[in-house]
């Protein structure tokens, strides 16, 4: 019979770092996604700083997790820092979670773990969860190089610079949007590099997680037969040999309908 491994029980694992923020990703939809180390880290930390800290407290009561929390997003992250510093200055240890997914990675993260290396304490990362990730690898689209470019902007003249630029660049491109700027999105590729295979994955990990594949033209029509709620990640094939692209620098101007509340969006499945 071939031998079989189990987990070391909790004593031989080695503590937590004092001193140490931990980058503890969490799941991006199904709760069970979750590493037993990323348990065992919210667990044994002294506090917890999260983006939403009603959002991570539903998470922490589903894991049977009672822990001291502080919120941890966009517009306080700087100010949290210097409490951060000050807590590991006493040998604490701090656990940074966000909504979903791994901190840092469109999410809230970059300038707590910048402040915190500059102060001079360490930085860990708990591994796990992550869209960019997870879309990418069951795409189908080439993996050997890719640029992740995040959410675009939503200014227009800022939005059609920065397509111009990225759709230039080689590898396979992923992007994050809202359901309520995935067809001017599509619109966009259409005009742009109409050749190319798009490849669009939303509710991720979720009950009713759906990849659409196909060109831009085709996956837009898709859209306007049935919207799909829930946020995306739009992947773009590279561009072939010979593709004949990308002749215009910048993407067309597209006026969108005001967006339909998301209870009026049909779900996949629902």
């Amino acid at each position: 019979m071939p031998e079989t491994t189990s987990s070391p029980p909790p004593s031989a694992l080695p503590p937590l770092a004092k001193g140490t923020l931990y980058l503890v990703a969490t799941p991006i939809g199904n709760l069970e996604d979750i590493t037993l180390r990323a348990i065992r880290t919210l667990r044994e930390c002294d506090l917890v700083a999260a983006e939403d800290t009603r959002r991570s407290g539903q998470l922490l009561r589903h894991l049977g997790i009672s822990k001291r929390m502080i919120s941890c997003f966009a517009h306080n992250e700087r100010r949290r820092a210097d409490e951060v510093v000050s807590l590991l200055r006493t040998g604490g240890i701090v656990a940074l979670v966000s909504d979903a997914g791994t901190p840092g990675i469109s999410d809230p993260g970059e300038r707590l773990a910048r402040c915190v290396l500059e102060a001079g304490f360490r930085v860990e990362s708990v591994p796990g969860p992550c869209a960019l990730v997870s879309a990418l690898t069951a795409s189908g689209l080439p993996t050997g190089e890719f640029h992740f470019i995040g959410f675009l902007p939503t200014k227009s003249g800022q939005r059609s610079r920065r397509l111009g630029e990225i759709l230039r660049l080689p590898g396979t491109l992923v992007i994050y949007e809202s359901p309520y700027r995935v067809e001017k999105l599509l619109v966009e590729l259409a005009s742009l590099v109409p050749q190319r295979a798009v490849v669009m994955a939303r509710e991720l990990t979720k009950r009713h997680e759906e990849y659409l594949r196909g060109t831009a033209e085709t996956l837009l029509q898709v859209w306007k037969e049935r919207p799909r709620k829930g946020e995306f990640v739009v992947m773009i094939a590279p561009a072939l040999e010979g593709d004949k692209e990308m002749e215009c620098t910048s993407a067309p101007e597209t006026e969108l309908a005001s967006p339909e509340s998301e209870e009026s969006v049909i779900a996949d499945g629902e």
